[in-house]
């Protein structure tokens, strides 16, 4: 069977969700949870895109994002594949976490926003978990109904389309307790929710990036910063020139791995397009970039480095 398509355009709204693999787990402790959200922050940075809800419940997510850029699939092949690396690193694991390709649906938000946001928030509830939305920790309903939000979800793009005070969408949330409604219903060819108009004009005038099996789609050429620049710019933070840092072949020197983190947070590089630049091994990129994550946790030194050479480049 061929896969679903995917349509990947700029200013796209989508409703994506994820499960584990035979329904099972994929939060089994609470810094699971934020480890999750800390990969999602990531990816926003890295590939630019407005985070409108979410909730992580135990064995699956859901996210409304904003695509700024036709990378859609970039986006979910960094959090997905992040977030797997770190679990089974963290349990011994190998092999697969999620139950196959995410979902993504593209959504009228004109006709949905509302009451997709209302179902995403009201999932823990209807799950059984909690008994009100704004007792369930692990979504964005607190942000919604905090001023301030909760440092995930952009707010100010939110209020484009909520035109409601705090106390309202409360309101609003729990109208939809004993309301039916199912965003995975009347999707048109299994990809598209929306209204007969949004469908047809999508169809017809959105560049499409169709994935399927057996079908070839175009890379996005779009990168937030340039491969030649973080090289050259950890090469000078290690008073290195560039061809003495690509050089270097064993794996555990340390400009090295900072040179492959940042490549990997901000680059659309995959791990082997990496280890061709350094001339080593897919796995051995992972565990640089992860070497560099944990010493940034807890190694100041490395961290001032690292944000040293940030603030170059993002200059």
């Amino acid at each position: 069977m061929a896969r679903p398509y995917r349509l990947q355009g700029a200013n796209c709204f989508y409703h994506i969700t994820s499960r584990g693999d035979d329904k099972k787990r994929i939060y089994i402790s609470e810094y699971d949870y934020k480890k999750f959200l800390e990969y999602l922050l990531a990816a926003k940075e890295k590939f630019k895109f407005y985070l409108y809800s979410y909730v992580l419940m135990p064995n699956h997510y859901h996210l409304f994002i904003e695509t700024l850029q036709p990378n859609l699939s970039k986006i979910m092949q960094y959090v997905n594949t992040s977030y797997t690396t770190y679990y089974n690193i963290k349990r011994q694991k190998c092999g697969h976490l999620f139950q196959g390709r995410y979902k993504s649906i593209l959504v009228d938000n004109d006709a949905y926003f509302l009451e997709l946001t209302r179902y995403i928030h009201l999932n823990p509830l209807r799950a059984k978990v909690v008994n009100k939305p704004e007792e369930y920790r692990w979504s964005s309903y607190k942000g919604y109904i905090n001023q301030n939000g909760d440092g995930c979800i952009d707010k100010k793009q939110i209020a484009l389309y909520l035109d409601m005070d705090m106390k309202q969408y409360m309101q609003f949330v729990m109208e939809g307790v004993n309301k039916e409604f199912d965003p995975s219903q009347n999707v048109y060819a299994g990809f598209i929710l929306g209204k007969s108009q949004f469908i047809k004009d999508k169809l017809n005038g959105l560049k499409m990036s169709v994935q399927s099996r057996g079908i070839s789609y175009n890379k996005e050429l779009s990168r937030c910063i340039e491969k030649d620049d973080i090289i050259q710019y950890v090469a000078q933070k290690y008073r290195k020139t560039t061809n003495d840092l690509l050089r270097i072949r064993r794996r555990s020197i340390q400009e090295k791995k900072v040179a492959i983190y940042l490549l990997k947070k901000f680059t659309i590089l995959t791990n082997p397009e990496i280890g061709e630049i350094f001339g080593i091994s897919y796995s051995a990129i992972s565990k640089a970039a992860s070497d560099i994550a944990k010493l940034i946790e807890n190694d100041s030194r490395i961290r001032n480095d690292i944000n040293a050479i940030i603030s170059r480049f993002k200059a």
